[in-house]
């Protein structure tokens, strides 16, 4: 039985169906089903499975979206069931991620935060337009191991330089892992600007992140 919520709890996700993904993490607190093996037996599974599709072509960007949804809605009922026993999630390290300043495309960055949360990161996501200041000043706060810097315009990009200047300004810049992306973004810039890492898309940043913590097994 209680595989088969788990498999339901998958097929949410796959689906792109947030009601069914809200209504199966509350069953599955009502049942008495631990939250944890909800997330990682359930939810986590299906995210995994439309992201493994994404990356060989047999899933799209609306498909990543969707799936994208449906776990946050999933997660949004189990996380303060988690919090209310004292328990939290095995995490990778502490992600903080944006949208540089003058930007504010956010589904590039909101599946990549998606994706980082099913693979075990603590992301905290500061949305769009963010000003180089709020990724370090954020990045302190919380100890982050790695900072996100997403640029959906070419007139941006150079946005994502401040950030590390402002991390560098920080002193931080030795303890913080860059990792850059968006659509104008390449590996070439990467360099230039000395980050630490660039991805492509979200399946691709997952990689690079458990990359840049040691985490590749």
């Amino acid at each position: 039985m209680v595989d088969d919520i788990y498999q339901a709890m998958v097929t949410s996700i796959t689906d792109g169906d947030s009601e069914a993904a809200e209504a199966l993490a509350r069953r599955a607190i009502a049942e008495g089903i631990d939250p944890l093996d909800a997330i990682n037996k359930g939810f986590v599974v299906g995210i995994q499975q439309v992201g493994e599709a994404f990356g060989c072509g047999q899933a799209f960007l609306p498909d990543l979206v969707l799936a994208g949804e449906a776990m946050k809605a999933a997660v949004a009922v189990l996380d303060p069931e988690l919090a209310s026993r004292g328990q939290q999630r095995e995490t990778a390290g502490d992600v903080v991620l944006g949208t540089v300043k003058g930007d504010i495309h956010d589904i590039g960055k909101m599946l990549v935060g998606t994706m980082l949360s099913a693979s075990g990161f603590q992301v905290h996501d500061l949305g769009v337009d963010v000003p180089p200041e709020r990724f370090a000043h954020k990045a302190r706060e919380v100890n982050a191991a790695i900072v996100g810097v997403s640029a959906l315009l070419s007139t941006t990009m150079s946005n994502q330089r401040l950030v590390i200047e402002a991390l560098d300004d920080l002193g931080l810049r030795s303890q913080v892992k860059v990792m850059v992306g968006g659509a104008p973004v390449t590996r070439t810039w990467a360099e230039t600007i000395e980050a630490d890492g660039f991805a492509e898309d979200a399946i691709r940043a997952v990689v690079e992140a458990r990359r840049l913590v040691g985490r590749n097994a």
